[in-house]
């Protein structure tokens, strides 16, 4: 990707909250040693390798005995990250990002947004605090503790405990907001399609039962479990604030051809996993573009 293109806008709200710092909301030099560094410790703690899929194996069961121990009864919560989210896009935190100066003395949900995440700011630094009571440079246990390495060494002015505290609720955001969202989407579509939550019951019983763990192997055997899992993110609003963009005219760019207009399917907003399904067998779309930056 050519450079001039890697630099994010940074508004008045998110320079309050972020001040340059993490991996989503930074540019230029800390931009590029906080994701290097990043990319290179989720690797080395699994990021990519079939060791993983055992760590995710480990605690979906732990999940499940949870739901188990409920016998049925709600206990899905709101965390402070959700309502931050969500309230991020509220008329008052847009008129911040207009007007800071003077809504900064003025009440509104802008408010409760920065209280919210100065809560989850000072729930991360605990959790560092704690870290570093017990950290030991030779057995690093998590992110937390390969950046107070990264820390120590002092190689460069951009590792410091503001990053590490952004850079921490960044990857929390980004590996649990996108999924728990399109989960609730699921849960919905299912809800709302009885006959295919039928199939996709019959499907899961038939290829992975009700003892085995579910398994990456698994997938090539449930096409139709695949099929309305692509559904959900072709028709949920994942990620409602990505705007999408379609060119004006036939355009080709670094060779690739970009037709007018968006490609659509039959029936695009009517949910329906047959989409993803060709004679049985589960089947791809190039236009396949979740989370808000394509469409079908």
């Amino acid at each position: 990707m050519d450079q001039h293109f890697v630099n994010r806008p940074v508004f008045p709200l998110q320079e309050r909250i972020f001040k340059g710092n993490g991996l989503i909301m930074s540019n230029g030099q800390v931009w590029k040693e906080q994701t290097r560094f990043a990319l290179t410790a989720l690797r080395n703690f699994g990021l990519g390798k079939k060791s993983l899929e055992e760590r995710i194996q480990e605690e979906a069961r732990h999940l499940t005995e949870a739901i188990k121990e409920e016998n049925g009864e709600h206990f899905i919560g709101q965390m402070l990250l959700d309502d931050a989210t969500y309230m991020s896009g509220l008329i008052s935190c847009q008129l911040y990002s207009i007007f800071p100066r003077i809504m900064e003395f003025l009440p509104g949900s802008h408010q409760t947004v920065f209280r919210n995440w100065e809560k989850l700011k000072l729930f991360v630094s605990q959790m560092i605090e704690k870290h570093k009571k017990d950290w030991n440079p030779d057995e690093t246990r998590d992110f937390i503790d390969a950046y107070l390495k990264e820390m120590a060494k002092k190689a460069t002015s951009s590792f410091h405990e503001d990053n590490l505290i952004i850079s921490t609720l960044d990857l929390f955001f980004a590996g649990t907001e996108t999924t728990s969202t399109t989960l609730r989407w699921a849960l919905l579509y299912l809800a709302l399609h009885p006959e295919i939550q039928e199939k996709v019951h019959a499907e899961i019983d038939r290829v992975i039962g009700q003892e085995q763990q579910p398994s990456v192997a698994a997938r090539d055997s449930m096409p139709y479990t695949n099929a309305v899992i692509h559904e959900v993110q072709r028709m949920g609003n994942i990620i409602p604030l990505n705007v999408p963009r379609e060119v004006t005219a036939n355009t080709t760019l670094a060779g690739y051809h970009l037709p007018k207009g968006p490609r659509r399917v039959g029936h695009p907003d009517t949910f329906n996993p047959e989409h993803f399904l060709e004679n049985g067998q589960f089947k791809k779309r190039e236009a396949f573009l979740p989370f808000s930056i394509g469409e079908l």
